[in-house]
């Protein structure tokens, strides 16, 4: 059997630091646990518009397309913000998601007991919180049509975009929270607006057809997106896995990566259709953004890259055990207290560079 095949896509500002550090993890796996990966880099975003004078290339499209799965850094940077719309370095990253069909994102919001103090809210709160937002992807408000800004024809304008919903668009992205809940705590709240928005009423519909219809063994709520955004800061552990539209997966997301501390901790993957070989269309990347502000100085925590490459392992090609083995080690390595500089309080701690800390999460794999 070929080894399953990774596209390495590093992108902008700290990406190609962090993406460094999962090579070295990638290469680690393939040295000690016979898990060899053929893998191949592109550029995306700025890097791309710098060499090619757009954001993603085709040639780069339709090698997406082909592998098992994608991994990428980071887009963007100041220095690109006045391009035209077409070209900025984020229309790289949205051709990927839209090309892909990658209508799931999972967006993990877990706190680290050693982490538990960098909250925002209390630790008995936080500590041990393991939740997943399943966020539709690509359709929603920031696809629907009609959309644009005009004159009203009474001397101003007006700006509309349209939320918009199908029946399968809903009920693909239920199954996937459906089956994640199988395989986490089996317990799945759906969240829209079913009180003021006709779309909120089709989703509720449709998310509670599939579960009659198909999971019925997985326990199904229904919450208000805005009762939801109160109950994550209220009391998150209450929640498993929660299903929600693109809009309000964008903001509940974000609301709950902040629980944990820190954004260089947080992992994302974004799935698809299954392909021919039975793996699902994939892209993995970390919540955070390029941060230009610490690029090139070797200040940049890998682990939120590293924890992508996590979900990787047990979304994309079925390894579980070495998910875990992975993330151990980095739970191992935050206990020992290493850390970057965005895990500094103030305790005088000294950070580690971003290679100290992929340094730090290879020896704990050693370890075993």
């Amino acid at each position: 059997m070929p080894n399953p095949s990774l596209l390495i896509l590093p992108g902008d500002g700290i990406g190609p630091e962090v993406m460094a550090e999962v090579r070295r993890i990638i290469d680690w796996f393939g040295a000690n646990r016979d898990l060899a990966f053929d893998v191949s880099e592109g550029l995306v975003g700025g890097a791309s518009y710098d060499a090619h004078g757009t954001p993603l290339t085709d040639e780069t499209m339709a090698e997406a397309q082909e592998a098992d799965a994608v991994l990428l850094g980071a887009v963007g940077g100041p220095q690109y913000d006045d391009l035209d719309f077409p070209v900025k370095p984020e229309r790289g990253l949205l051709r990927l998601r839209k090309e892909m069909d990658l209508y799931a994102n999972l967006r993990p919001a877990q706190c680290f007991d050693a982490l538990a103090d960098f909250s925002s809210l209390k630790r008995d709160v936080v500590a041990g919180l393991d939740l997943m937002i399943v966020r539709e992807l690509t359709s929603g408000i920031y696809f629907g049509e009609p959309r644009g800004i005009m004159d009203d024809n009474e001397g101003g304008r007006v700006g509309i975009n349209t939320q918009r919903y199908t029946t399968e668009e809903i009920r693909r992205v239920a199954r996937s929270a459906f089956e994640l809940a199988r395989r986490r705590g089996n317990k799945v709240c759906s969240m829209e607006k079913a009180n003021v928005m006709e779309s909120g009423i089709l989703w509720r519909e449709e998310v509670q057809w599939v579960h009659d219809n198909e999971y019925p063994d997985v326990d199904l709520s229904h919450m208000y997106a805005d009762a939801g955004a109160m109950q994550i800061v209220r009391w998150p552990k209450q929640f498993d896995v929660i299903v929600t539209d693109n809009l309000f997966g964008d903001l509940l997301s974000d609301a709950a990566a902040m629980l944990t501390g820190s954004l260089g901790m947080l992992p994302s993957a974004s799935l698809g259709a299954p392909m021919a070989n039975g793996r699902p269309k994939a892209l993995y990347e970390p919540v955070h953004g390029s941060a230009p502000d610490i690029a090139g100085q070797g200040k940049a925590n890998p682990i939120a890259c590293i924890l992508s490459f996590a979900m990787a392992l047990r979304y994309s090609f079925d390894k579980g055990d070495e998910a875990d083995r992975l993330e151990k080690a980095v739970e191992q390595v935050l206990a020992d207290g290493v850390r970057t500089g965005d895990l500094i309080g103030e305790d005088g701690t000294k950070p580690v560079s971003t290679s100290g800390m992929g340094d730090a999460i290879l020896a704990a794999l050693d370890k075993g």
